[in-house]
């Protein structure tokens, strides 16, 4: 009888996390959070681009479709000032979204954010308009998929590639992005870690347990949910789950 009491108390955990769940990480140090009308940032200031990049993702908000403003713009909200346009001037580096625009289509408003420079990381060419578009096309339709999606997204500092302009934005040895959703009593999460250089392939072939990219970045993902389900979650590894 015991059990059965753990197993339903379980249930009505993960049901309970899943209607006022936070998709907000923990923050790293003393970085600067802002919230934007899709998605929330903790920004670097040391490296010039954030730590991580996290929001949810509904099917309508997936569904919405807007013209691309592509109205890059350095972040005035970043108190100690963001990376410029200068800084990716001639680097031959794209400014690479952390956020897609392709996920902030509710209103121009939302779209024009998804454009300031503190969503944005030096990202090869190739790597940005390659697998890493993959990768953010796939993230849509898994939130058209099962509805709604959490996400969290941002440069790994581990084998940079150097840094371009005046403010030093360092160019990301790699890069991730973690999902989570629930489904009933069910949590399921998946973490995706792309070396910058070299990531040819499928997306899926680098597909990691979200506990790996904690290690990696020092990132806590869902600080909201109870160690035990957190550490069942951010372990599992479930390709069929994402219909991979």
């Amino acid at each position: 009888m015991k059990y059965f009491f753990f197993i339903v108390l379980g249930i009505i955990s993960v049901q309970l996390y899943a209607q006022n769940f936070n998709c907000i990480p923990r923050s790293k140090g003393n970085h600067q959070i802002i919230n934007y009308s899709q998605f929330i940032i903790s920004y670097n200031d040391i490296h010039e681009q954030p730590d991580w990049v996290a929001y949810d993702l509904t099917r309508i908000e997936a569904l919405s479709k807007l013209n691309r403003c592509d109205c890059f713009k350095e972040d005035h909200n970043v108190i100690l000032g963001s990376a410029t346009l200068a800084d990716y001037t001639s680097s031959g580096f794209d400014r690479g979204h952390l956020s897609p625009a392709g996920d902030n289509n509710t209103s121009e408003k939302a779209n024009r954010e998804s454009f300031l420079l503190s969503n944005m990381s030096p990202q090869l060419p190739s790597f940005n308009r390659g697998i890493w578009e993959h990768l953010e096309s796939w993230v849509r339709e898994q939130a058209i998929l099962h509805e709604q999606i959490y996400i969290a997204t941002g440069p790994v500092f581990i084998n940079n590639l150097g840094k371009i302009g005046k403010n030093n934005v360092t160019i990301p040895g790699y890069f991730y992005k973690v999902l989570l959703r629930f489904e009933g009593e069910k949590a399921y999460s998946i973490g995706f870690l792309l070396p910058h250089i070299g990531a040819t392939g499928e997306f899926k072939e680098y597909a990691v347990p979200v506990n790996t990219i904690e290690t990696l970045t020092g990132i806590d993902f869902y600080p909201d949910l109870p160690n035990t389900i957190e550490n069942k979650v951010e372990s599992q590894f479930y390709l069929k789950k994402w219909d991979l």
